[in-house]
């Protein structure tokens, strides 16, 4: 299942484009346009499988070849601490709600394994249906569905498309870096 918006240049399998090759890489708003729109697509929505015990997701083709994901998300579940690299990205909550936690804080992106985090840097933010964000490189966070009843689906886009996923786990203020994923772990 794919979404393809018109609004996008198409690279050809040359390589070459209608457009200059600056524009190929989406920005943030373009990211977060592209979620925004495609949450809108009720039929789209209503088609993503549902577990009741574990998330599900559909991959979607992006905007200028962002990685882009349809993510299922039963009651009670979330992604624990982790960033996205060098990937810019946006997500939408396209049914019911989602919980964004993140740290307003550049952590450094190598040679650590443990940092005490200050006082100051946690961020909440509740996301209801139709409400979302865009994040810049290196952003950590975690995404839950607290609902102890409903199911959540949200849309999530990534640009360049996740060259690894960090993983980390937190005691109070200790965050710890925990696992390095690649694409070939979670495809």
């Amino acid at each position: 299942m794919s979404v393809s918006p018109s609004t996008f240049p198409v690279v050809s399998p040359s390589g070459s484009s209608s457009v200059s090759s600056a524009r190929l890489a989406p920005t943030q708003a373009d990211l977060f346009d592209f979620v925004r729109r495609t949450a809108a697509d009720t039929e789209l929505i209503a088609s993503l499988p549902l577990d009741p015990e574990g998330r599900t997701w559909v991959r979607l083709e992006g905007p200028g070849g962002s990685e882009a994901w349809l993510i299922g998300w039963p009651p009670g579940t979330g992604t624990g601490w982790h960033d996205h690299a060098d990937s810019v990205g946006a997500f939408l909550t396209a049914s019911g709600e989602l919980k964004e936690n993140s740290l307003a804080a550049r952590l450094p992106t190598d040679g650590w394994k443990t940092l005490e985090l200050t006082d100051g840097v946690d961020r909440e933010r509740r996301l209801p249906s139709g409400e979302g964000r865009a994040f810049g490189r290196h952003h950590v966070h975690e995404v839950l569905n607290e609902s102890p009843d409903r199911h959540a689906i949200s849309v999530h886009a990534y640009y360049p498309p996740l060259p690894q996923i960090r993983r980390y786990s937190r005691s109070g203020s200790i965050l710890r870096l925990e696992q390095v994923e690649r694409p070939e772990d979670w495809q």
